[in-house]
């Protein structure tokens, strides 16, 4: 169930390309993707040459990585594009032990 909340109101309105500050990090990160559902963001770990994401599910009201041990990666647009597609279809979801609530 879903409180209409100023916070979630702001992560509803967020678009491709936009920047989400996270509280307690320097630098942004970035929406990859989304749906009315799911929001995918990323920033770069240059040092490992790779990127720091998190999936944003409105539904539940969570903010975290997916459920995969070894997840197939968020590197590219065409990646985070895919890993949609499996939230989507259910074959994925965002962690509930490593998540946080957006409230």
């Amino acid at each position: 169930m879903i409180v209409d909340s100023a916070i979630y109101r702001e992560f509803k309105n967020l678009r491709v390309g936009d920047y989400v500050q996270i509280y307690g990090e320097k630098r942004p990160y970035i929406v990859k993707c989304r749906d009315d559902r799911f929001i995918i963001c990323t920033k770069p770990f240059n040092l490992r040459h790779t990127v720091f994401y998190f999936i944003i599910d409105l539904k539940r009201g969570l903010r975290g990585p997916d459920d995969c041990v070894f997840c197939a990666g968020y590197e590219t647009q065409e990646q985070c594009e895919e890993r949609l597609k499996e939230l989507q279809a259910g074959e994925i979801e965002v962690s509930s032990r490593r998540s946080v609530s957006l409230y």
